[in-house]
């Protein structure tokens, strides 16, 4: 497909087939206190989506601008929908959904966007990737590394979970623990693709990351039907996730597919709130320190911070912040009452949906559809459990001990 980058800060547009990563100009003004600048944004000749419209159905690869090669090799996408009776009786949403992202190949939502920038990296004849991560885009991208037979060098927090560490290892890269915070990290990363080259897949410096991301938007309007939800929370950090579900909206109501886009809501932890913070102030700066548990949106400067602002407000949506205790808690409502085990940061988009929930009926009426995406396993960081939840002591193996187990 054709295409052109255009920067989201002032509306430059790059017409080019050699990677980009920013504006040339806009990043320029980037400092230690305020949102990146210069993100840019792919947009897709418009002609191409609308022909789109004599298709019977589509698939995500039909709004990609770079061809996928050996899918079946990292076969990312196909993630069930769950419709939690419990839970939607519970927050009086009679069509509450959850998309199941958590069951992606390497347990997270950032297999989307990997699988895309290996696509990226084969269309540019390149067989090295590196990146930034706290856990998960690392795993994902060590993971279609080890798929596709790439070099994966994964700069990381040294205090990143050790599940999700040890993913990447197994998968073969190169992980390179940074005494530091994810920015840290990122900002390394830059540095070594500028002295050893390869492609940077760092979460919205690189376009495309965004563009894999969208996919998961594509899919959930075949699985409703061609329709697409009133209302859909998503868990922010970075922004990047947020962004890539709106370009996928975007794209489908660009190209006539859907009239509306649905109202996109930004759920983030009150000790990791940067972006909700400038969705309500209209200020973007930066916080002095994230500390919330949820480690996966844990960000101090968000990297897609003006996009993700920028697509809440395109959609008509909202940002939704709430405590890590209630994050912590949705998280062992969803496995206990929805049999569904996911990581803090997943929770937190179902946290916000329970704070939300009068409001939803009492705005948009009681058959509001309403989704909410659910991003990682909790099988990538076991230790929040650690005093929570413990295994029951053993019983001695008689049936005496049975009957006393379980008599009153």
């Amino acid at each position: 497909m054709k295409f052109k980058y255009v920067c989201n800060d002032c509306g430059k547009e790059f017409v080019t087939d050699e990677v980009m990563y920013t504006c040339p100009e806009c990043s320029k003004k980037n400092n230690d206190k305020e949102f990146r600048y210069g993100n840019l944004n792919v947009e897709i000749d418009e002609n191409e989506l609308k022909a789109l419209q004599k298709k019977e159905h589509v698939t995500y690869e039909d709004f990609f601008v770079y061809p996928l090669k050996n899918k079946d090799a990292y076969p990312v996408g196909g993630t069930p929908i769950a419709r939690p009776l419990a839970l939607s009786k519970k927050n009086g949403i009679k069509n509450l959904f959850f998309k199941l992202d958590s069951q992606l190949p390497s347990g997270s939502f950032k297999d989307r966007a990997s699988q895309f920038v290996v696509a990226q990296a084969f269309a540019q004849g390149e067989n090295k990737i590196a990146l930034a991560s706290t856990g998960n885009a690392g795993a994902a991208m060590s993971c279609a590394g080890a798929a596709y037979g790439l070099e994966i060098v994964l700069f990381v927090p040294a205090t990143a979970p050790i599940n999700k560490l040890m993913q990447s290892v197994l998968y073969g890269a190169t992980v390179v623990p940074v005494k530091g915070t994810y920015d840290d990290a990122f900002a390394l990363s830059i540095e070594y693709t500028k002295h050893f080259g390869g492609i940077n897949r760092n979460t919205a410096y690189n376009p495309m990351t965004i563009e894999g991301k969208k996919s998961v938007s594509i899919e959930l309007f075949e699985q409703l039907g061609r329709k697409v939800p009133d209302v859909f929370y998503v868990p922010v950090g970075d922004g990047c996730i947020i962004s890539g579900v709106a370009k996928g909206f975007y794209d489908l109501k660009k190209a006539g597919l859907i009239d509306k886009l649905p109202h996109l809501v930004a759920a983030q932890s009150e000790e990791s709130a940067a972006i909700a913070n400038a969705f309500n102030t209209g200020k973007f700066l930066n916080i002095e320190k994230a500390t919330t548990r949820a480690d996966s949106i844990s960000v101090e400067s968000p990297a897609a911070g003006r996009t993700a602002v920028r697509r809440l407000k395109e959609s008509d949506g909202w940002a939704t912040v709430v405590k890590d205790s209630d994050i912590l808690k949705a998280q062992r409502t969803l496995a206990s009452e929805a049999g569904v085990f996911v990581e803090p940061a997943a929770a937190t988009a179902y946290a916000a949906l329970e704070k939300d929930s009068a409001m939803l009926v009492e705005k948009f009426g009681k058959d509001v559809s309403v989704g909410v995406l659910l991003t990682g396993t909790a099988f990538k960081d076991m230790a929040v459990f650690e005093g929570k939840a413990s295994i029951p002591e053993a019983i001695e193996n008689s049936v005496d001990a049975v009957i006393k187990r379980f008599s009153k």
